[in-house]
């Protein structure tokens, strides 16, 4: 009997696991991975909001404080002081963010070494126009030794409110007046 399961044990051999289709699988499968990968390229941006701390004494008239107001018409790029530089219409009830782009050349042309700008925005403005509009003022695509690469604007940014029109104040008051009248005063 010692020689029957003697001879049972010699005859098995171990057997080998085979890995190949797993191999097909990984050959295949990290390449397919690596060609979705997503990479993506994170940018801070900083951003100088006001202080709330309005100041008149603080203006020094010989310094131009360039400013693109945002309005439901299109863009008036200004110079701080109340004067308007350029207005940019609306196209097909669109903004023209590249001919905001093409403004903002021709400035920097003129002033090199500003660095700063203000962007002066509506309450209901929305998140992709203030995106598109800071792009279109810090940097624009240039061609430079055969590559593709953006050329800097005005790269420090500050944010504020758009200024309110005289009349859209009396017009306000007007609006609640007439609410008002037609409540009977309820409410």
């Amino acid at each position: 009997m010692d020689r029957v399961r003697h001879r049972k044990h010699k005859h098995r051999e171990a057997a080998d696991l085979d890995v190949t289709p797993f191999m097909n699988l990984m050959i295949v499968l990290v390449p397919v991975l690596l060609l979705s990968m997503v990479f993506t390229h994170t940018t801070v941006i900083d951003l100088n909001f006001p202080s709330g701390e309005g100041s008149e004494a603080a203006f020094d008239p010989d310094l131009v404080h360039l400013e693109v107001v945002v309005k439901r018409e299109g863009f008036d790029v200004a110079d701080g002081r109340g004067g308007t530089i350029k207005s940019v219409p609306k196209v097909d009830g669109e903004y023209d963010f590249e001919q905001l782009s093409l403004v903002m050349q021709e400035i920097k042309k003129r002033m090199p070494d500003k660095r700063d700008i203000t962007v002066l925005l509506l309450e209901d403005t929305s998140y992709q126009t203030l995106v598109s509009v800071m792009d279109k003022v810090r940097s624009y695509p240039t061609v430079q030794h055969l590559e593709v690469v953006q050329a800097e604007l005005f790269p420090v940014v500050s944010l504020g409110d758009s200024p309110k029109p005289a009349g859209a104040k009396v017009a306000a008051s007007r609006r609640a007046s007439a609410t008002s009248a037609t409540d009977g005063g309820r409410s």
